[in-house]
């Protein structure tokens, strides 16, 4: 399998590898992202070391693992050893001694904070050997991934002891944009239009791993069927498996992103305490921390509002898809989503789910409104006024003066604005202005599958943008 898209990763490890340093590389982002599989692929397995951590597993289980891989790439038996001081003391000698080559020793350390066990001295360590050594030596190229990301970034990048500024670079790897789903299905020969492709990142949210479970000889719903709904699908129990794998007492970010996953507008931490029942302090502000750093939240403030006003909003895809569909399930059908008759809560999550879309493509979006090289503010708005109410999921405040009020709508045809939908338009574009007294133009733009019907009533509309656009 060939790298599908990842340019500017491989041109960060292409400018790494010909540095004239010793490089410490930190590779991080979401479970199933392809960390792992971008390494490997890149160094195409010459790795001068190379070592998984393992899940569930004390200091003592970790070093006999360690000491496995040492006994892979050394040249010598190590002798098995009890504290991790020593463990890095026999990769410096196996470093030193390796046999010369050109260019960079690449080490390769992967699932990091798995290693990382209660009172291990782990993090000493891997300090004395980056600082001891490693860090100089200009052949050595030190990369470590993980996809706990708050670990990573809590005790590597903002390392407040020995391991402070030594991170050289840093690579967060995101979920593929659509065009590279698309390219990665074309590569494996599946054929699938571009309406069934965003409505597989509504669920999968391009993460490669998910993509690929996807089998050719199937359609797009049998596929979904046989993942999630059959018995012993691949992701019947991912869910479960995915937070338990990230955090430690994992109970309370599930809590939360429950939470989140019925309010699609997203919560204040007040309202968080309240739907949760769990006590405000420091315990909480670190969940929620860890949950923003790993990709599944995002913390956000609406257009005009003040930083008490800050909301939470569930942005992982595939969490929002199974709270909706997979976790309260009592019925034993395996072809549960070919069989999916739109009611309310499909339509709620459908809707929800493509303003996620529209909201990972932002530049695409951009582009298409030709601003591309604009400097712009993207945030929500909500009205004061509650009846009625009016508010925008996506607001693209420009600095050529200009705020696009975008309107997303996901459909399996042409969108029609019909008299009541443009009263509806009418009226939050000037509630808009009104309330937040501007003087900038505020043009009213809609993001759809198939485009706008050009009616009676299209000619309200400044901007247009559909699918293909969000696949630029």
């Amino acid at each position: 399998m060939k790298l599908i898209g990842r340019k500017a990763e491989i041109a960060d490890l292409d400018e790494i590898i010909e540095s004239k340093q010793a490089e410490f590389v930190i590779v991080y982002g979401r479970r199933r992202v392809g960390k792992t599989f971008l390494v490997r692929e890149y160094f195409g397995q010459k790795f001068a070391f190379y070592h998984t951590g393992m899940a569930n597993t004390d200091m003592e289980g970790q070093l006999k693992v360690f000491n496995s891989s040492l006994h892979k790439y050394g040249e010598m038996p190590y002798p098995q050893v009890k504290t991790w001081f020593e463990a890095f003391e026999q990769l410096t000698h196996l470093l030193a001694h390796h046999r010369r080559q050109a260019g960079k020793k690449v080490v390769f350390i992967d699932e990091m904070p798995w290693m990382d066990t209660q009172n291990s001295g782990f993090i000493q360590g891997l300090e004395w050997f980056w600082n001891s050594w490693a860090s100089a030596q200009h052949d050595i190229l030190l990369i470590v991934c993980g996809s706990a990301t708050s670990w990573i970034i809590n005790n590597l990048i903002n390392n407040h002891g020995g391991l402070h500024n030594r991170v050289t670079r840093q690579i967060y790897l995101r979920p593929f944009t659509l065009a590279e789903c698309e390219a990665y299905f074309k590569l494996k020969n599946i054929e699938i239009t571009r309406h069934e492709i965003v409505e597989n990142y509504m669920i999968f949210g391009g993460i490669p791993y998910y993509l690929s479970l996807m089998k050719k000889q199937f359609s797009m719903a049998q596929n979904i069927d046989n993942i999630c709904f059959k018995e012993k699908g691949e992701l019947t129990d991912e869910f479960a498996n995915l937070y338990a794998s990230l955090f430690r007492h994992s109970e309370k970010h599930v809590q939360i992103v429950e939470a989140l996953s019925r309010k699609t507008r997203g919560l204040t931490r007040d309202e968080i305490i309240e739907f949760t029942k769990l006590p405000n302090g420091g315990g909480l502000t670190r969940i929620l921390k860890e949950l923003d750093l790993s990709g599944f939240i995002r913390k956000y403030r609406g257009y005009g509002k003040k930083k008490r006003d800050a909301l939470y909003q569930l942005t992982d895809f595939f969490t929002l898809f199974y709270f909706n569909f997979m976790y309260d399930s009592r019925n034993d059908d395996e072809h549960y989503w070919t069989n999916l008759i739109e009611n309310a809560r499909h339509r709620a999550w459908s809707g929800y789910a493509f303003e996620q879309v529209c909201m990972a493509h932002i530049r695409q979006i951009k582009q298409k409104l030709g601003i591309a090289g604009v400097l712009t503010n993207v945030s929500s708005w909500r009205s004061k006024e509650t009846d009625p109410g009016a508010q925008v999921d996506l607001v693209i405040e420009r600095n050529d003066r200009v705020i696009n009020l975008c309107e997303m709508k996901f459909s399996n045809k042409e969108f029609v604005i019909d008299a009541k939908y443009d009263t509806i338009l009418r009226h939050k574009r000037a509630t808009f202005r009104e309330e937040l007294k501007t003087q900038r133009a505020v043009h009213l733009t809609m993001i759809t599958t198939f485009g706008v019907k050009h009616n009676a009533y299209w000619g309200n509309i400044q901007s247009e943008v559909v699918i293909d656009d969000l696949f630029a």
